[in-house]
């Protein structure tokens, strides 16, 4: 069975051509959606057109990027077509996983190679965006719950019997931030 897959990335953008198209192609059952790559409800729909492939099916796509916004989800479809015992297959010719030629082995490969240089150069910026601000000694992350001076007045308190409970209710956090602020406030004095 040929089944199609549709996608746009904005509510701007129209799905006629690409549903047009896979009709022509010859899909029997086409799942569609109008929103982002990013969107848990693209993720579901994918999920909906895995869970519903056989055996021997055929996925249709216009183009490869229909499948996801990054290399990763679109490596994660493919393995998980392939995992059903489908094959891919973009109607722009791009790739063709029914076919067990070392062009599209090749091709699928290539896209793993591109998946890993993608993370690697997200972590490279992540890493470089960081250096800066380390080295001036800014704070990086997210802030403490707690000021410096909250803390001391609650190592005072705990110090004078007060319980986490109490203490908590108080500044109106949980007790494990209580916890952390404490471990915090011994480790720096």
């Amino acid at each position: 069975m040929k089944v199609g897959f549709a996608r746009v990335s904005t509510q701007g953008q129209e799905l006629d051509m690409q549903l047009t198209k896979l009709t022509e192609f010859g899909c029997e059952r086409i799942f569609q959606g109008k929103q982002s790559g990013a969107s848990v409800k693209n993720d579901e729909m994918l999920k909906e057109l895995i869970d519903f492939i056989r055996d021997g099916d055929e996925v249709i796509v216009t183009r490869l990027d229909r499948l996801g916004r990054s290399l990763k989800s679109i490596l994660n479809a493919i393995e998980d077509i392939h995992r059903k015992g489908a094959n891919l297959k973009t109607i722009d010719g791009s790739l063709n996983t029914s076919s067990d030629n070392p062009f599209s082995k090749a091709m699928i490969n290539l896209c793993g190679v591109f998946a890993q240089l993608e993370r690697d150069l997200i972590h490279s910026r992540t890493a470089e965006g960081r250096e800066k601000p380390k080295a001036q000694g800014k704070h990086l992350g997210r802030l403490p719950a707690l000021s410096n001076k909250q803390a001391k007045d609650i190592m005072e308190a705990t110090s004078r019997g007060e319980s986490i409970s109490s203490l908590a209710k108080k500044y109106k956090v949980s007790r494990s931030t209580i916890n952390r602020t404490l471990n915090r406030i011994s480790e720096e004095g």
